[in-house]
C-alpha cells in the first residue's frame, strides 16, 4: 500500500491574485517537473494559438483567462506553455473510467484515474470579481475533476473515448467553466450544448432540485438524458462509444442493482468506496484505478472525501467555509495499492519508465 496526499488550497480574491498564490506554490514543485518531463515524451500533436484560447474561456467564464494570466507572472513563463500546462483547450487526455451516482441529496463519485497524472490539490476558491465560488479535488491546476460551488450546482464527469478529437476543451475545464458560470442543472446543460468539446465525455450535473442530468458530449454532438447512474458507455450516441465495455456495463449495473432499495448518502458512499463492493477499482497501470472518492449534498452545503478505498470519508462544510470560516487542516491523507509515482509527490512521475 502506498501513502498518498492531497494539499487543501484556500483562497479568497480575484482570480488574477488566485493565479499568482497557485504559480508562487507551483515554483520548482515535483508536479511541474514531472509534468516536464512528460512532455519530452507525448509531445503535443497540435499547436496552441493564445488569441484562440482566451476568446474560447473568456466567452464562458472571463475570470478564468486572469487565473492563467496570474499564474503567468508568478511562474514567468511564456503564455504558450502556460495555455499548454493550464489552459484545458486542444490539449489530449487518455483513457480513464470513473463511476458517479445520485440519490436524494447526493451526488458520489469515484475518480479512477492514472497516478503519474494527479496533482493532489483540494481547493477552495471565493472570488471577490466575478464567478461563483466553489470547492473540490483540482486537474491541471485551473481544471476541476468533480465539485460543488455556492448555488449548490454538482459535476462529475466519466470518459467514454477520445476517438476523432475536436478543437476544444479538456473535460476537467469543463468541469471548472460550468462551476464558475451556472447556477443550476438547466444552465449548465445549456452551456455543455454551447461549449466546443475536445473530447467524449458524459458530464452528470446534480443540484438542490433533485434532478439529475447526464449530458453525453462528443466534438460530433450533444444529448441529454436523466438517470442516476453512468459509468463509461453512451447510451444515446452508442456510435461513439469504445469496443469494450464489459466492466463499464458491470460497474452500472452493480449500482442500479443495488438503487432498486433507498440508499442513503452513507451507503452509496461505502458502495463506491469499499474495496470489496465491485465498484472500486484497483487498475491503476491501466488508467482506471481509483484514486478518490468524492460526495456532495447540496441540500446541506457539505462534500465528503476520502483517497484510496475502505476510508472514513474528510467532511467539509462548504457553507462555514462560504461565511469565513476557514478548513483547519491543511492535508487529506489516504491510502492505494499501487507502487506507481504520484505526479504530486514523488520523483520521476514519467512517461519514461512504466
Amino acid at each position: 500500500m502506498k501513502k498518498i496526499y492531497s494539499d487543501i488550497i484556500q483562497f479568497r480574491g480575484t482570480h488574477f491574485d488566485f493565479g499568482y498564490m497557485q504559480g508562487e506554490r507551483l515554483k520548482d514543485s515535483l508536479s511541474v517537473k514531472n509534468r516536464e518531463d512528460q512532455w519530452k515524451v507525448r509531445k503535443p500533436r497540435f499547436s496552441i494559438n493564445e488569441g484562440e484560447v482566451r476568446k474560447a474561456i473568456t466567452r464562458f467564464a472571463p475570470g478564468i483567462w486572469d487565473e492563467l494570466l496570474g499564474l503567468q507572472e508568478a511562474l514567468g513563463w511564456p503564455m504558450e506553455r502556460v495555455l499548454k500546462e493550464f489552459g484545458g483547450y486542444r490539449l489530449d487526455y487518455v483513457r480513464s473510467g470513473c463511476s458517479i451516482m445520485t440519490g436524494e441529496d447526493y451526488l458520489i463519485r469515484n475518480y479512477d484515474y492514472h497516478p503519474k497524472t494527479y496533482e493532489g490539490r483540494y481547493t477552495f476558491y471565493q472570488p471577490t470579481d466575478q464567478g461563483y465560488a466553489m470547492m473540490g479535488p483540482s486537474q491541471r491546476v485551473t481544471g476541476r475533476m468533480d465539485g460543488m460551488n455556492e448555488k449548490g450546482l454538482v459535476i462529475g464527469y466519466n470518459f467514454m473515448n477520445r476517438k476523432n478529437p475536436g478543437d476544444g476543451f479538456i473535460c476537467c475545464m469543463i468541469g471548472r467553466l460550468i462551476l464558475e458560470s451556472c447556477a443550476n442543472v438547466h444552465e449548465a446543460v445549456d452551456m455543455l450544448k454551447e461549449i466546443p468539446h475536445r473530447h467524449s465525455f458524459t458530464y452528470v450535473v446534480y443540484d438542490r432540485s433533485g434532478e439529475t442530468y447526464a449530458v453525453e458530449t462528443s466534438p460530433r454532438g450533444v444529448e441529454i438524458r436523466q438517470t442516476t447512474a453512468c459509468t463509461n458507455h453512451f447510451e444515446i450516441m452508442k456510435h461513439e462509444n469504445r469496443n469494450h465495455l464489459v466492466d463499464s456495463k458491470r460497474r452500472l449495473d452493480v449500482m442500479k442493482i443495488r438503487q432498486e432499495q433507498p440508499l442513503s448518502a452513507r451507503d452509496a458512499f461505502r458502495l463506491l468506496n469499499d474495496t470489496d463492493k465491485g465498484v472500486f477499482s484497483d487498475l491503476y497501470g491501466s488508467w482506471a484505478g481509483t484514486i478518490h472518492t468524492s460526495a456532495y449534498l447540496p441540500m446541506e452545503m457539505q462534500a465528503w472525501f476520502s483517497l484510496g478505498g475502505d476510508r472514513k470519508p474528510i467532511k467539509f462544510d462548504f457553507s462555514k467555509w462560504l461565511g469565513g470560516q476557514d478548513v483547519e487542516f491543511d492535508r487529506i491523507t489516504g491510502e492505494v495499492n499501487t507502487d506507481i509515482p504520484f505526479l504530486h509527490m514523488d520523483e520521476h512521475a514519467n512517461w519514461f519508465r512504466k
